[in-house]
């Protein structure tokens, strides 16, 4: 496999708190890869880095060979790198499918000219921007299309909003989908639907994921390969049972090992 992603010894300190240190990480092309650990063992933290919000202190971040160090959030995204967000950031006031429009433009050719005058071109590029959200939005089955697209953010569900937010992240047209508890709040029903989604990101559109998770049973059904993050520091990687039953990570994390799955 190609490798996508490759971190490479990074740190991160405030003031006196060493959030991330020498933290060693790859992503190949196609892969899911579950991150897991205690509150506080710089998940967050470690996708703020890639995705260009917090400048490391040391070390380096390379995607597709070149280095991400000093880029812009923009930047980040033009270059092919997605994420959500723990807490969740839709724009409320807008209406489902503008969210997923906007988020497109981080890839339009037409400039501020052609909006104005409403030329061809932009016309031409605003419907193809449409077209894109709604096939994105379609990913979700009937939860965000039909009567809904034209509805204010505001009024989804929890659940419904968190969809809304990967959505965007996909439009974005990235290569690596970085999920920040992609089902926290859900319940087990919604959680076990978006597993199944999170599976399709990869094997339906292509696109390599990494994703931050406190659900095991997520993590287990999904995840190529888990990495622990303990104090800012990988504590264990591997298959979901060789990082589920390793000593350090129990006592760390978990508390026993799951079961595996039948």
């Amino acid at each position: 496999m190609n490798r996508l992603l490759d971190i490479q010894r990074l740190s991160v300190s405030f003031g006196g708190l060493h959030a991330l240190r020498d933290l060693n990480f790859h992503v190949d092309e196609g892969e899911i890869v579950g991150v897991i650990g205690p509150n506080g063992a710089g998940k967050t933290t470690f996708f703020n880095m890639i995705s260009g919000m917090v400048r490391p202190t040391a070390g380096e971040i390379l995607f597709e060979g070149e280095s991400l160090i000093g880029l812009d959030p923009n930047q980040v995204t033009q270059r092919g790198i997605a994420r959500t967000f723990q807490n969740v950031r839709l724009f409320a006031n807008m209406t489902i499918l503008e969210n997923v429009m906007v988020s497109q433009h981080c890839r339009t050719k037409q400039n501020a000219f052609g909006a104005l005058l409403n030329t061809k071109g932009f016309k031409e590029e605003e419907a193809e921007i449409r077209r894109n959200a709604e096939e994105v939005l379609g990913f979700f089955g009937t939860r965000l299309v039909g009567y809904r697209l034209e509805q204010p953010a505001s009024v989804l569900s929890y659940a419904n909003r968190r969809r809304l937010e990967i959505a965007r992240a996909m439009a974005t047209r990235p290569k690596l989908i970085l999920l920040d508890e992609p089902v926290a709040g859900m319940n087990p029903k919604e959680s076990a639907e978006l597993t199944g989604l999170i599976s399709k990101l990869r094997d339906d559109w292509g696109f390599t994921v990494v994703m931050i998770e406190h659900d095991m049973n997520v993590v287990r059904d999904v995840s190529d390969r888990v990495v622990c993050l303990d104090y800012g520091e990988t504590l264990a990687q591997g298959s979901f049972d060789e990082v589920s039953n390793n000593p350090a990570v129990i006592e760390a994390y978990l508390g026993r090992p799951l079961e595996k799955k039948a």
